[in-house]
């Protein structure tokens, strides 16, 4: 087993081996001495450099620095030692040191200092140099004024002439920086990683977000909140800075998936607790489809009412007019399926006791009642009567008391009101017969009651005195 002191050792001579540095980079050091014609840094470990005295001097030929002082530069050279210069840090760089930056693809400070044909005026040192419009910025540049009297550093991309000639390139040096920060940006991006970002374009299906490195995630517009978006630009703008979670990265496409939502709790895990069937709930009408209508009752949470649920019109679709997009009005809770995510809602007519109130009823819809409903839509083996929301009724041919030879359409059109008996309903209450050949049945059985009552009351008089006339009549010939 290796010693505690082996380990000591072996971590302070790594400490004491001096640093890797490569061309271009920028460091920090001490001075700790002084010679005839350079500077002597100390850079950290056994890492030691040296930089021009004339670099640390001012306009006046004065010595800027002193022994303990510490001074920024970059690292022009490795071969035989670390060779530092201040004046490429500083952008006040000679002429053999704007060749030696050029060789060495190391960056150096320039003005821009007016616009040019095609680009820029960039003086660096005593130099002047040329900046094409499509090196100032990565991004396209609407107005080219706004570089002016900025001081930027550039990377001198072709040096000729003994400098006469010299083209610069900022851009060069933001994709260096940027792809930097990407390939940072990209180990923190993990699924379930959660980061700020800034919208950079919105979309009808979503908006892009820059997670910083030019790296862009797409938010969709069905993941920006847990309410129905129909519009991103409804959710968020261009510049907006948001925070996001990554919902997935796929490696292969290098797309990142982001999401908004996730980050607050799923309203539909509450839906348990809170919702009801029975619940009369204010809700408001999100969109229309052929089948129903989707209603908002809580921020996140959808019902919907589907077209089984409104009273026929007799028009086909008829009940999209009772509910426009938009419109808030009270729905009766039918069904709950918080699993499935899928709550049923039917709409309380306008003006109903039940409107606004906690639970509702739907009438006594029971074996031998009687009760209205409306035509809902016929069938080959019977008639659909609507009763209530939700409550649809079967009422076969046999009971519709109509003569096999007889139009059931022209009986009963669709929409029209009509009264029925209640002859069976299964236990959840949604599949009922019904039969109109009941109510007939009733109807006849208390015609033929009330004749019966009047026959027992005796004759009336008018007729009691013929009848007595004629009997008197036939008397004699009975003898």
């Amino acid at each position: 087993m290796t010693q505690p002191e082996d380990d000591f050792a072996a971590m302070f001579e790594a400490s004491n081996q001096p640093k890797q540095y490569e061309k271009g980079q920028s460091i920090e050091g001490t001075i700790i001495g002084l010679g005839h014609d350079v500077a002597f840094v100390d850079v950290g470990g056994k890492g030691e450099a040296v930089v021009e005295l004339d670099e640390l001097r001012n306009e006046h030929g004065g010595l800027e620095v002193a022994v303990g002082d510490r001074i920024h530069a970059v690292v022009v050279s490795t071969a035989g030692g670390l060779t530092l210069s201040r004046k490429l840090a500083r952008g006040a760089a000679s002429d053999k040191q704007l060749t030696d930056a050029f060789h060495a693809h190391l960056p150096v400070e320039g003005k821009v200092e007016r616009e040019v044909k095609g680009g820029y005026e960039v003086r660096i040192g005593r130099q002047r140099a040329f900046c094409p419009i499509s090196q100032i910025d990565t991004a396209r540049t609407t107005d080219p004024a706004v570089h002016i009297g900025r001081v930027y550093p550039f990377r001198i991309v072709d040096y000729r002439e003994g400098g006469r000639n010299i083209v610069v390139s900022r851009r060069a040096l933001l994709e260096q920086e940027q792809q930097m920060r990407a390939d940072e940006v990209r180990r923190s991006i993990v699924t379930g990683a959660v980061l700020k970002g800034r919208v950079v374009s919105v979309r009808e299906y979503g908006a892009f977000v820059d997670l910083g490195g030019g790296i862009q995630g797409l938010l969709h517009v069905s993941d920006m909140g847990w309410s129905r978006v129909s519009d991103a630009s409804q959710a968020v703008a261009a510049g907006d800075d948001i925070t996001v979670k990554v919902l997935r990265v796929d490696q292969d496409t290098q797309k990142i998936a982001l999401g908004v939502k996730q980050l607050s709790e799923d309203p539909w895990s509450m839906v348990p607790e809170t919702f009801e069937v029975g619940q009369v709930r204010t809700g408001r009408v999100t969109r229309v489809a052929e089948f129903g209508a989707f209603v908002e009752l809580a921020p996140g949470i959808e019902g919907l009412a589907h077209a089984s649920t409104f009273p026929p019109t007799g028009t086909p679709r008829g009940w999209v007019k009772s509910v426009p997009v938009g419109m808030t009005a009270a729905f009766e809770v039918l069904s709950i399926d918080a699993p499935a995510r899928r709550i049923g809602v039917a709409l309380v007519p306008e003006g109903s006791t039940r409107e606004g109130e906690a639970v509702v009823t739907t009438g006594e819809i029971m074996p031998g009642a009687r009760v209205a409903g409306k035509v809902e839509r016929l069938e080959k083996f019977g008639v659909f009567v609507f009763l209530a929301p939700g409550r649809t009724a079967l009422m076969p041919l046999s009971e519709t008391g109509v003569a096999k030879e007889g139009d059931v359409a022209k009986a009963f059109p669709v929409g029209s009101d009509v009264e029925v008996v209640v002859l069976e309903v299964d236990p959840s209450g949604r599949r009922i017969r019904v039969s109109r050949k009941a109510v007939l049945d009733s109807q006849e059985a208390d015609e033929l009651r009330a004749y019966h009552e009047r026959a027992d009351a005796g004759p009336a008089e008018g007729f009691g005195s013929l009848a007595d006339k004629l009997r008197t009549a036939f008397e004699p010939r009975k003898r």
